[in-house]
């Protein structure tokens, strides 16, 4: 009988090895179905009864079928759920709780309990919460899903639902950090020099509280400027190790949300005794440069201080008053300052655009908003001559910091960028080709040859070709050693302008002190460091998309009640449609195949080529401004859908 059971075993374990099998990511719809799609980019169908074992995003091996020529998997082992922490909605029958996972595919309701620390009376029907999976169907011993509520994010009817459900789903602080009201001026051994009396201004948004940085221009005679950019210091209050900056390392930036600001440092600091507010004698970190009549960046100089502010200036005010128009005049001090400053400006601009690499010019969309968090308006700002005159001095005061840093003490925080990824540069090359475009490698991975690569392919103004692109390029990241910034055309870019909201910027300020001190350097930021400031950033920027989608849906209802017509851009092409982004107000739109033409199978879609053909014909593909009717404002997944306009 042992002898049977053996064989039989050894029977099932040779077909089962015989089974075709693959690995891959569970992708869910909303109809039931799902796709597995493996690392190589094969994709295979998954039935409804096989969907009732996963959850999106699952990893799992699973066994393949084929009939025919159509092939479906069916899950067999969970390698690693895609569920392990998730955001969602409470839902209370009969006694009977489980938790609807508040993702856009996934619809049924899980088994859940409440953690013991919790208080169960709390938990009411709609609630949003923070559960956690404990059981799956594929694991061992396991039967079914099972999940447990870790935390309530929000009651169903609090105003400030969208706020504390995207920081909840970010694992992101929902308020500022409080330490405390006593934060005197720490003994650093620096001289600081007095320029309380040298007339310094600030410019920002007329709301803007936490104002890091202060200008100073004066014009030579040889036509030249020299620029003194005085920044808030922080760390003049903040000792390294101290509670605050232990908390400040972990958060790693502001979180900046319409309508809700998460500081990094205390309220206190950042808005306060840090900030540069106009009358206010302030501790700083500064740097005078000086810039040549053609805009090259000359010798630099940085040093402590004590200064003081002369104005609060507003972006629209000073724009205003030098483009002409408005009621408001600054001081003659301070109008001869904001003259200079605009000719430098314009003298930076066109050394960057000649030798380094500028920024197409996209607006800001800012919501007005009122005390319930409901949306008023939602504003065009461009980017008007004062926003480039901060910007382009930001930039020189940084570039000069990079150089700083890279030379007298050979690591800091630095903001790297890579045009493209190793990995992708063969396929960019081989895409560029297609193009007609014929480059070597190294103008892809060598700054100064793709420097001149950019500015040709900016000349030809080809919206779809820059969209394509984009798909091979690599994004910025945080970096201990010096590299260079693709994205400015800059050698090295390391940022010390924004202590208040960028803890690399504190570290940055530290490390320029050492110099200033003579003192030798500390080791360099770890590796865990660089990659937890670069993680963060990307989950705050997450966080301020997913609120302004929610904020979006809910201020564009009644332009989709009203089937309002937009014009948008074609911004990416998948398997399922198009999206696209309102150029009146930013929003973001799906268009799905099926609303482009009745006939689905007259929708042929290359998504990797980004063009759609209808009945034989192009008609939309990457880059292209055309005209949309919204649709559908659904609020339960934050997304807005529209069809072309016919």
């Amino acid at each position: 009988m042992l002898q049977n059971n053996s064989a039989l075993a050894q029977l099932k374990q040779q077909i089962r090895s015989n089974t075709p099998r693959v690995e891959g990511v569970i992708k869910a719809t909303d109809r039931g179905f799902g796709f597995l799609e493996t690392d190589d980019g094969e994709s295979y169908f998954v039935p409804p009864p096989a969907m009732k074992l996963v959850l999106h995003g699952d990893r799992v091996e699973a066994v393949v079928h084929e009939e025919g020529d159509k092939k479906s998997v069916e899950p067999e082992k969970l390698i690693e759920t895609g569920m392990q922490r998730f955001i969602a909605r409470v839902q209370l029958r009969e006694g009977r709780l489980a938790v609807i996972p508040d993702h856009p595919v996934m619809k049924n309701a899980l088994k859940a309990r409440i953690k013991r620390s919790l208080d169960e009376a709390s938990i009411a029907d709609g609630d949003w919460v923070v559960a956690r999976l404990v059981r799956h169907p594929l694991k061992p011993d396991d039967r079914a899903f099972f999940t447990q509520i870790d935390e309530l994010v929000a009651k169903t009817d609090d105003p400030a639902v969208p706020w504390r459900v995207t920081l909840a789903r970010h694992a992101l602080e929902q308020e500022c950090p409080d330490a405390g009201d006593d934060w005197p001026l720490l003994d650093e051994g620096l001289e600081r020099e007095d320029l309380t009396a040298e007339p310094f201004f600030t410019i920002d948004s007329e709301k803007t509280r936490d104002m890091d940085d202060a200008l100073r221009i004066q014009s030579r005679e040889d036509g030249g400027w020299s620029l003194t950019v005085a920044i808030a210091d922080p760390t003049a209050y903040v000792e390294e190790g101290h509670a605050a900056d232990l908390e400040a390392r972990t958060r790693a930036f502001t979180v900046y949300l319409p309508g809700q600001n998460v500081t990094m440092l205390p309220e206190q600091l950042a808005d306060d005794l840090c900030s540069l507010w106009e009358d206010k004698n302030r501790p700083v970190l500064a740097c005078t440069l000086e810039v040549g009549a053609d805009g090259s960046l000359g010798d630099y100089r940085f040093f402590a201080a004590t200064a003081r502010s002369h104005a609060k200036l507003a972006y629209d005010w000073v724009s205003d008053w030098l483009e002409g128009q408005g009621n408001w005049a600054p001081t003659d001090e301070i109008g001869e300052q904001l003259k200079a400053l605009e000719a430098m400006t314009e003298a930076r601009s066109a050394w960057r655009a000649a030798h380094a690499l500028v920024f197409k010019d996209r607006p800001d969309f800012v919501f007005d908003l009122d005390e319930a968090g409901n949306v008023l308006d939602i504003r065009t700002e461009h980017r008007r001559i004062a926003n480039r005159m901060i910007e382009e001095s930001m930039i020189a005061a940084n570039a000069c910091c990079a150089h700083l840093l890279a030379e007298h003490v050979g690591h800091g925080i630095f903001n790297v960028h890579r045009a493209f990824e190793p990995e992708k540069a063969e396929a960019a090359q081989e895409f560029l080709a297609s193009q007609d475009i014929q480059v070597e490698r190294e103008q892809l991975t060598e700054l100064p040859r793709y420097t001149e690569l950019k500015r040709e392919l900016e000349g030809r103004d080809d919206a779809w070709m820059d969209a394509r692109l984009r798909r091979f390029q690599g994004f910025t990241s945080m970096s201990a050693q010096p590299g260079p910034h693709f994205g400015l055309g800059l050698a090295a870019y390391a940022t010390w302008t924004s202590p208040i909201r960028k803890y690399g910027d504190m570290v940055n300020h530290r490390l320029i002190k050492r110099v200033l001190k003579g003192e030798q350097a500390p080791a360099e930021a770890s590796q865990e460091l660089t990659e937890q400031l670069t993680e963060r950033r990307r989950l705050n920027r997450m966080a301020e998309r997913d609120v302004k989608d929610w904020l979006y849906v809910r201020y564009l209802t009644p332009a989709a009640e009203a089937q309002q017509t937009f014009e948008a851009e074609v911004i990416n092409v998948n398997r399922g449609g198009m999206r696209v982004r309102l150029t009146a107000n930013g929003a973001t739109a799906f268009i799905p195949a099926p609303l482009m033409h009745s006939d689905r199978t007259k929708v042929v879609i290359d998504d990797k080529e980004g063009r759609i053909q209808i009945e034989g014909e192009e008609r939309f593909k990457l880059g292209d401004v055309i005209q949309i009717v919204l649709t559908e404002a659904r609020e339960e997944t934050r997304s807005l859908v529209g069809r072309p306009v016919d």
